[in-house]
């Protein structure tokens, strides 16, 4: 069985009885993998839209996109319920599991890029993301087990870009100003440098140490 990111939301009766019902209808797992991507780029929209929209406007734009990278983690927690709980899981479940996640994060944090001011540092954000993704995948490529590890793994990219837009709303009102966003940008950008980087030495440990023959 895949390896799954520890979830504390995924023994909650919600998402348990989500799952559930999901599982008797027609939608697949894979479906739903896909929908991450509509929520980022609605949260994109969002971003986009929001200045320079007068305040109350932008404040609403704000909460929206908070709502959307919420609906994103989601959709996240259920595809994996329904294929594994739910018994509908297919032999293209790994790349709709992850190949979604991975422009869901580019639209987001180029979205909020383009709410702060500076679009490159959305950009590098999001390619940052995609990297220490791609460190984890290696590492389970080469036998290891998958590396969620932090300090800014998707949920705390995702919980980082939620409150900021809260209190870029907040921030919107009063004074018409971006300085939350952009604060929760660098944080986001430089939290998942770290990350990637915390990643990769801990997978050259983890290729460093003896192994069984053929793994």
């Amino acid at each position: 069985m895949t390896e799954r990111r520890p979830i504390a939301a995924r023994g909650s009766g919600w998402a348990q009885a989500a799952a559930r019902w999901l599982a008797t209808t027609s939608v697949t797992p894979n479906q739903i993998s896909a929908s991450s991507m509509l929520f980022a780029a609605l949260a994109l929209g969002c971003f986009w839209l929001t200045f320079p929209a007068p305040p109350g406007v932008a404040a609403a734009l704000l909460i929206g996109a908070a709502l959307f990278c919420q609906l994103r983690l989601v959709a996240n927690l259920l595809d994996g319920m329904v294929a594994l709980e739910g018994g509908k899981g297919g032999p293209t479940g790994p790349f709709w599991n992850e190949a979604p996640d991975r422009v869901a994060d580019v639209l987001i944090l180029a979205g909020l890029g383009l709410a702060a001011g500076p679009l490159w540092l959305g950009c590098l954000a999001g390619a940052l993301a995609v990297g220490t993704a791609y460190i984890r995948e290696l590492g389970r490529a080469e036998g290891l087990p998958a590396d969620f590890c932090g300090p800014m793994a998707k949920p705390h990219r995702m919980a980082a870009v939620t409150a900021g837009c809260v209190a870029g709303a907040v921030e919107a009102l009063l004074w018409g100003s971006t300085l939350a966003l952009t604060i929760t940008l660098w944080l986001v950008a430089l939290g998942t440098a770290a990350t990637g980087l915390r990643r990769a030495l801990r997978l050259i440990r983890g290729l460093s140490l003896p192994r069984e023959p053929g793994r």
